[in-house]
């Protein structure tokens, strides 16, 4: 399966645990996502965007990069163009990396939307800060490796009909949960977890080095 590493702007730490994640993946920067490349010891094969988020002493860093340059008046963010090159290019997997927190909510959230709408195309995608990852929960069933004693939690963005829960401290079983609700929030992982769905939009969302909940 082709996987492409997507380095978007927000913040991001450079955990062993993402160190291997990013293992053979083709990398693409979108605009000032492209300062995570030193950090992340990675060569994108391609540097997409306005750069109206890229200092001039970011460029000179990177003068051999390819460059695809886009006005800044178009109808797709960076991040999204960034998004259907590597789709373009054979994605099957993404990883949104730089896609949670920091500085823009609006940002972070949008990532998490299109996380979900990327989910409903078929694409196998996972957003990460290094220390926090996002994976969207459509109808069916995904296992996610979480280190024992980490947090977890899924945030509906719609009614959840079927919702099941398994190796966590508070499993679930063919749950409805109403849209809104916080029921699902702070859980904790007993090992990997099992997560399955019946009906619904929904994002889970992982922290594998917080242990706060044992």
């Amino acid at each position: 399966m082709t996987t492409f590493a997507i380095l978007l702007g927000g913040r991001l730490v450079a955990t062993p645990r993402l160190q291997s994640q990013l293992f053979g993946a083709r990398v693409i920067a979108a605009d000032g996502g492209m300062a995570h490349a030193e950090t992340l010891e990675v060569e994108p094969e391609l540097w997409l965007g306005d750069f109206d988020s890229a200092s001039d002493t970011l460029l000179a860093r990177f003068p051999d990069t390819p460059r695809e340059t886009h006005p800044p008046d178009k109808a797709l963010t960076d991040g999204e163009l960034a998004v259907e090159r590597a789709i373009a290019l054979g994605a099957r997997r993404l990883i949104l990396l730089g896609a949670m927190g920091g500085t823009r909510t609006d940002h972070g959230v949008g990532h998490l939307l299109h996380a979900v709408a990327l989910a409903e195309r078929g694409v196998d995608v996972m957003l990460t800060s290094g220390d926090e990852e996002g994976y969207p929960l459509l109808a069916g069933a995904i296992h996610l490796d979480l280190p024992s004693g980490s947090l977890f939690s899924i945030m509906g963005f719609s009614d959840l009909s079927g919702l099941t829960i398994e190796n966590a401290r508070y499993p679930l079983d063919d749950f409805h949960l109403p849209f809104g609700s916080s029921r699902t929030l702070s859980n904790v992982a007993e090992g990997p977890i099992t997560l399955r769905l019946g009906a619904g939009r929904a994002v889970t969302l992982a922290r594998p080095y917080d242990m706060t909940g044992v």
